[in-house]
This record gives C-alpha cells, sequence and structure tokens, in this order.
C-alpha cells in the first residue's frame, strides 16, 4: 500500500508536470505580448492605441487587447505590495497578442514596425522563458520516471523477501507436496492468488490514499486562486489539478502492482521448487 502511495503520487506528479510543459508550448504558440515603456514627453495611452493598432493590422493576429492599469498592478502585487499608483511608477503597459496558431504572423517584421513606428516599444514571444521552464519541465519528468522505476524495483524485491518469508514458514508443507507428487504450477498458483489479493488491497488503498490526496490539493489550490502569489504559481503550474490521465493512471497502477505482485511471487516460488527438485536428484 505504501509503495502504492509513493508510486502513485509519481505518476500524478510526472503527469502534472508534463501535462503543464505542453500547456506552455501551447501557450507560446498562440499568444504574445507587446511592452510600451513609458518615455518622458510621450502620451502612454496614445501610445498603446497606436501600438495596438499597429499590430492588430498584421495577418495572423487574431486580437489584441491591452492590460489595463488594474490588471497590470495585480501582477505586480507580490512584489511591489498592493495599492500601487501606476501614475506615479514609470511601470512598462502591456498589451495582450493572440495569434493564429495554424498561421502565424510573421513577428519579425512586427518587432520591426514596431521598433520604427512606436517608441519604446518591443515584442516578446517569451521563447527563451517557455523554452527554459520546458527543459526544466522535462527533466522533472525523466527523474519521476527514474523514481517511478526505482519505486516498481522496490515493490519486485520487496515481494521476493515476502514470498521467501511465507515459503521459510511453510517449507515442510511445501516439500511435502512437492515429494508426493504435486506440480510446480499447482504450488506457484497457491502462492500467486494469495499475493495477487494482497497487492490487489494495497494497490487499492494506496491509490485511492492518492487520488483522495490529488482532491483535497486542486481543492485547496481553488480556494487559494484569488491570492496575488497563489496567481502566479497558477501561471506555471495551473491549478495543481491532476488531469484525467493521471487518475487513470493511477486505477491502472493499481491493477499492474497486483499483477507484478502475483507474477513475482510466482517467479520466487518456481526457483525455489526448482532448487528442490535439484537437490532431489543429486541425492
Amino acid at each position: 500500500a505504501i509503495m502504492a502511495f509513493l508510486a502513485s503520487l509519481t505518476l500524478g506528479s510526472v503527469s502534472l508536470v508534463a501535462d503543464t510543459a505542453r500547456g506552455w508550448q501551447s501557450d507560446i504558440a498562440r499568444e504574445v505580448t507587446v511592452q510600451v515603456r513609458p518615455i518622458e514627453g510621450s502620451d502612454i495611452n496614445a501610445t498603446l492605441i497606436e501600438a495596438r493598432r499597429l499590430v492588430g493590422s498584421f495577418p495572423g493576429v487574431t486580437s489584441v487587447n491591452v492590460i489595463d492599469n488594474e490588471a497590470t498592478a495585480r501582477l505586480l502585487e507580490p512584489w511591489l505590495g498592493s495599492g500601487l499608483d501606476m501614475k506615479e511608477l514609470p511601470v512598462p503597459r502591456l498589451i495582450s497578442v493572440v495569434i493564429n496558431e495554424h498561421s502565424p504572423p510573421d513577428l519579425a517584421s512586427i518587432r520591426t514596425a514596431l521598433a520604427q513606428s512606436v517608441p519604446g516599444a518591443s515584442l516578446d514571444d517569451h521563447r527563451a522563458w517557455v523554452d527554459r521552464l520546458t527543459t526544466m519541465a522535462r527533466a522533472t519528468v525523466i527523474t519521476g520516471v527514474l523514481i517511478f522505476a526505482l519505486m516498481m524495483a522496490a515493490t519486485i524485491l520487496t515481494v521476493v523477501f515476502a514470498t521467501r518469508g511465507a515459503m521459510a514458514g511453510n517449507r515442510n508443507v511445501i516439500e511435502v507436496l512437492h515429494f508426493v507428487g504435486a506440480e510446480q504450477s499447482y504450488i506457484a498458483g497457491q502462492f500467486q492468488k494469495h499475493f495477487l489479493l494482497l497487492g490487489l488491497k494495497g494497490g487499492i488503498v494506496g491509490g485511492g490514499l492518492a487520488i483522495v490526496t490529488f482532491l483535497v490539493i486542486g481543492w485547496w489550490a481553488s480556494r487559494n486562486v484569488a491570492d496575488p502569489s497563489a496567481d502566479q504559481v497558477a501561471a506555471l503550474f495551473g491549478t495543481f489539478s491532476v488531469g484525467l490521465s493521471g487518475y487513470v493512471g493511477t486505477l491502472l497502477l493499481v491493477f499492474v502492482i497486483a499483477l507484478l505482485t502475483a507474477l513475482t511471487s510466482r517467479w520466487t516460488v518456481l526457483r525455489y521448487v526448482g532448487t528442490l527438485d535439484r537437490s532431489s536428484g543429486d541425492d
């Protein structure tokens, strides 16, 4: 049950990070940002309108929206605190640009046009930032897969030692059954059924607790979405909600652990009974 719980948590975490990385890649394919820096002597609002008009004129641009002062202050609140007066701070203003994923505009042309026509405006496609985060996410996924493999190996070893302990406690019964004609498959089948039920019970308990943990974390994250710092975390990892693949994977893992437990115990018993055959042949 403990190994099933830890393996399910690892599987869910890997699924969460992988889904988040795919979300980042999707975001970069459909949205860019125009940053307009305030310049002394210029009207920032007029500059924003001009930048919005210019960017919206390019084919492949779906929508252009200026992020207002309230939203900008909310973005800066985790670092600068609440109650910001945007008029007193030389804070750049942002324009969110949604682009057509299937027919994207020429970003280089947009960047050049902004530099020539709109003072203080620049285009940021977030590619460098998202590439670093995606690389980190891939490394996390690989690490999670390795941890998951180690847990499966530890589960196999645990079953091997548990089967050996059970055989040691029933050694005389096993030897008598074998010497009176019981086949290896029959003896192994008894242990296999026993450990299959144990593996199934442990998998259900561990997997069920993992699913409950996912639901509790997702509920907690959804309750804190109004917090500015939580908004920044949500921008990276969403709402910490494990997707359907995570839950389906956890349910499948329950049966995989049960099957793995049964097959491992069977293999261990067959090897042990095989040693009895060899020892009796030597005698």
